[in-house]
């Protein structure tokens, strides 16, 4: 199959549990709706971000945290927006790309943080430098959903 959106997940607030969503609408500017960056109730809102609106993941990189590190994490704990699946995300940093109809900019990596080591388990920080994911900014507005094509455009 070709490169595609696995999951969307969402939360309304820092630490909460984060839940699955079949669709969510992206908005430039502010995020997902519904989620806690969005919202602006997120572990790191207030802090200068930039236009860092929504964070994707490889489902890829999910799978070798549990054969390279014996570390078992479900795609939503790794608490990033859009786990894909066959795309080479590091690769889309300084690119445009679109998720379904929504064009999407990647900015930079996603790399792992001590607040996500603390919500999932010890050695999720270091197995995922540098393969934490990709930060993006929202070009245009739309519904994202699951199985939506991944394009570089």
């Amino acid at each position: 199959m070709a490169a595609h959106i696995v999951s969307i997940h969402i939360t309304p607030a820092a630490g909460a549990a984060i839940r699955s969503v079949a669709e969510a609408r992206a908005v430039p500017g502010k995020g997902l709706e519904g989620d806690r960056y969005a919202t602006g109730t997120g572990f790191y809102s207030g802090n200068p971000r930039g236009h860092d609106e929504i964070t994707l993941i490889e489902v890829e990189t999910i799978e070798a945290l549990a054969r390279d590190h014996a570390i078992t994490i479900g795609p939503g704990d790794a608490r990033r927006n859009l786990v894909t699946r066959g795309v080479a995300l590091n690769h889309l940093v300084g690119r445009e790309f679109r998720v379904g109809e929504v064009r999407l900019r990647g900015l930079r990596l996603c790399e792992p943080c001590g607040h996500l080591e603390s919500l999932t388990q010890p050695g999720v920080k270091s197995a995922l430098v540098h393969r934490g994911g990709l930060r993006a900014q929202l070009l245009t507005e739309g519904t994202i959903r699951a199985g939506d094509p991944v394009q570089e455009t």
